[in-house]
């Protein structure tokens, strides 16, 4: 078979590369190892016909409105705004932690200068701040950091706030106020009939041919491509000629409830410091369905199975930077992803890197 552009991956990486290659009037063969598309963004009724994520929430947010724009092209939306609640000390708290927060653990009733005053008063300063464990003492200090960073990084990553770098603290903020959505992006949206029928449309060009089931690796020999798009793990593509870059994975137990309107108040509750699950994501309230029951997903973090974050720590980037110096020297392979960059990326910012690289090929 001979393509103009072969892409590997039909998550937002591939999907989007896929969109505007075919755009621009190429034609294109997009394969994916798993029996669907949308990647880890992939949506589906469950047998109870409530939608729900089988690899975990996803939320759209973003500020970039061009990125907006685009994806408005292949979808309607439905507002929603994510809303975290943390089970601390038998309470459920907002989390990015906020004066709700920090009043309802303590039992005060300050104010926004109050909270302040008390956030001032407990932060330990650190000079640099090279860990996650510096950000989050130098942000909201060390009681606050046990109760609601600690445990749950463990589970997480499976180590110590002291041992991942601090851009995965950096994520969360810290707020006086009474502000307790998860996300202050300017725009924050769910497809309005999933993230599924988006990803349908957009590889709906005739120039697209979809072949799913399909290993790259046992097919790359048997198609004929000018330009290839990889959207894998950058490593796996290497053969590991340097070693494995470290992932970690997550297990999703679903669950049905029937006869119950909702399980919990907001879409996602964690429990930093109880049970083996991270958080509990009840899907009723992303997707704003209404059904008789409720579907809800309890997650699990490991260390074996599909790779689904990089994990930031320094020994891990210069291994990443081994790798990225062979990508780079490709002239006909082009890396876009989580996986195939080895960098936390948000979805929008996903969708910014494959246009940003569809753009140098003139797409």
């Amino acid at each position: 078979m001979k393509v103009d552009c072969l892409v590997v991956g039909a998550g937002f990486a591939g999907a989007v590369c896929a969109e505007r290659l075919a755009a621009s009037g190429r034609s294109v063969l997009v394969i994916d190892r798993r029996n669907h598309i949308g990647g880890n963004a992939h949506d589906r009724p469950d047998a109870h016909g409530i939608l729900v994520h089988p690899y975990g929430p996803h939320i759209f947010h973003t500020n970039a409105e061009r990125i907006f724009a685009y994806l408005s092209r292949f979808t309607d939306w439905r507002f929603y705004e994510h809303r975290v609640l943390a089970s601390v000390d038998g309470r459920l708290l907002p989390i990015p932690i906020n004066r709700t927060t920090i009043n309802g653990l303590y039992g005060w009733a300050l104010d926004e200068a109050g909270i302040r005053a008390h956030l001032d008063a407990v932060r330990v300063p650190i000079d640099p701040i090279r860990t996650s464990e510096d950000a989050v003492l130098a942000s909201v200090g060390t009681d606050l950091c046990d109760r609601f960073f600690r445990g749950y990084t463990r589970k997480q990553w499976g180590l110590d706030l002291a041992d991942l770098s601090a851009s995965v603290a950096a994520r969360i903020p810290t707020r006086t106020g009474d502000d307790d959505r998860y996300f202050t992006d300017r725009f924050q949206f769910m497809p309005a009939a999933g993230y599924t029928r988006l990803f349908e449309a957009m590889l709906a060009s005739p120039r697209i041919t979809v072949r799913l089931a399909t290993d790259f690796f046992q097919v790359r020999d048997a198609i004929a491509w000018d330009h290839l798009i990889f959207t894998g793990p950058l490593d796996g593509f290497y053969g590991h000629r340097y070693g494995r870059l470290p992932y970690r994975s997550l297990r999703f137990e679903h669950e049905h409830l029937a006869g119950i309107e909702t399980f919990q108040p907001v879409g996602q509750v964690n429990y930093p410091n109880d049970h083996a699950f991270t958080r509990i994501t009840e899907f009723k309230h992303l997707t704003g369905q209404q059904a008789a029951g409720t579907s809800i997903m309890r997650e699990y973090p490991c260390a074996d199975g599909e790779p689904f974050y990089p994990v930031p720590r320094p020994e891990n980037e210069a291994l990443a930077q081994r790798y990225r110096k062979l990508a780079a020297a490709e002239t006909r392979v082009s890396f876009v992803g989580r996986l195939a960059e080895y960098r936390y990326y948000n979805m929008d910012q996903v969708v910014g890197a494959a246009l940003k690289t569809v753009a140098d090929l003139g797409a």
